[in-house]
């Protein structure tokens, strides 16, 4: 089935379709990891957006249920070169058309993903809608011009788990195939669910942390008193999609929790709001960083790590004046970690547990049971 695509800097493109049957809007950006396909679409930080596939062969190993970070897949849609519908994997349970199909993601494919790419890094993210049902231009034009930008729109609350629950996992082995037994509990921590990736809590799980999720919409309060109870030792910032400048509820109990000197660690949009809940408000980069090949330097060890990377929003650079940077992106020297000098906060922006991609920074999670120890 052909789909059409509508980019908001006039592009009007045609291509084929693999996925629901479908209009939606959202943001283009690409995504240069080389394996993992899964894991990526079923990532809730990509809500509200295309993704597209600088590998060009993608859904040669179907999909399975082990490899979800999610409860399904949030993005809008994704873009490949070439889709394979006849997937070759001993673990494939279905093809990855299917997949989407059910979960109600474009898929399109049989596009020039390089030309996509380099309009995306020449010209910025952007804007577009894509449909198997309307193929007139002007038609299109007037979808994208009357749909919420990105930025307007709070995917969290989509995203986020609706109820509290204990996760028991821990790390996968992917040798073996089975879930590594979880060590002894050495502390009890809170989660905040932004739209967390199940591998990053399975890393918290391994680390010997007894993981309790909560809703976005937490009380703060309630939790500053469990945390000086002793009921807790500690507190998770998740990742997660949009803009994190318009989650202003979100920003008040980050703040209540910084003031209550609540020992804290946050990844990706967790790192995000922690530097805007201490007055430092986020940024939006050109076209975002987003793949499983990213190289990130610790500052203290001097060492390489490469890294997991989806994010568009960064904190500005003047944040040094109140916490130590400890991780910067080698592709544009951007902050990639900080320890706050109050001593009890810490956060990176990369993905640690780095699904898909290398295990570098999984010692990260150990920080966190070492910073609640202290």
């Amino acid at each position: 089935m052909k789909v059409y695509i509508y980019l908001e800097n006039g592009t009007y493109l045609e291509a084929k379709s693999f996925g629901a049957e479908t209009t939606l809007v959202g943001e283009i950006v690409f995504n240069t990891s080389l394996t993992g396909y899964q894991e990526i679409i079923s990532d809730p930080s990509y809500a509200g957006q295309f993704v597209t596939f600088t590998m060009p062969e993608i859904g040669n190993v179907g999909v399975n249920t082990q490899d979800m970070e999610s409860k399904g897949a949030f993005s809008k849609g994704i873009i490949v070169r070439t889709y394979h519908e006849r997937y070759s994997n001993f673990r494939g349970e279905d093809s990855l058309g299917s997949f989407l199909k059910e979960q109600g993601v474009i898929g399109i494919c049989n596009i020039d993903t390089r030309y996509l790419t380099k309009m995306v890094r020449d010209e910025g993210a952007m804007m577009m809608v894509a449909s198997t049902l309307i193929s007139d231009k002007d038609e299109l034009k007037k979808i994208l011009e009357s749909s919420p930008r990105i930025e307007e729109v709070n995917y969290i609350k989509e995203v986020s788990t609706k109820k509290v629950y204990k996760h028991t996992h821990g790390t996968y082995d992917a040798v073996n195939f089975k879930y590594n037994d979880v060590p002894e509990v050495k502390a009890k921590i809170a989660a905040i669910d932004f739209g967390v990736k199940r591998n990053i809590l399975n890393e918290l799980t391994q680390a010997g942390m007894e993981v309790e999720v909560l809703p976005n919409d937490f009380d703060a309060d309630v939790l500053v008193k469990r945390v000086h109870d002793g009921e807790l030792h500690g507190v998770f910032l998740s990742n997660g999609p949009g803009d994190p400048l318009i989650l202003k509820k979100e920003q008040e109990s980050v703040k209540k929790l910084i003031a209550a000197k609540v020992p804290m660690f946050g990844i990706c949009l967790g790192h995000q709001l922690l530097s805007i809940s201490h007055g430092y408000d986020t940024y939006k980069l050109k076209f975002g960083h987003h793949g499983g090949n990213h190289p990130v330097k610790n500052i203290k060890t001097g060492m390489v790590e490469i890294t997991a990377q989806n994010h568009n929003y960064n904190v500005p650079d003047n944040i040094t004046e109140i916490a130590e940077v400890t991780h910067t992106n080698l592709f544009d020297n951007t902050i990639e970690g900080l320890n706050y000098k109050s001593g009890h906060v810490y956060s990176v922006q990369h993905h640690p547990e780095a699904s898909p991609g290398p295990k570098e920074s999984a010692y990260i999670f150990n920080e966190f049971l070492s910073l609640m120890g202290r």
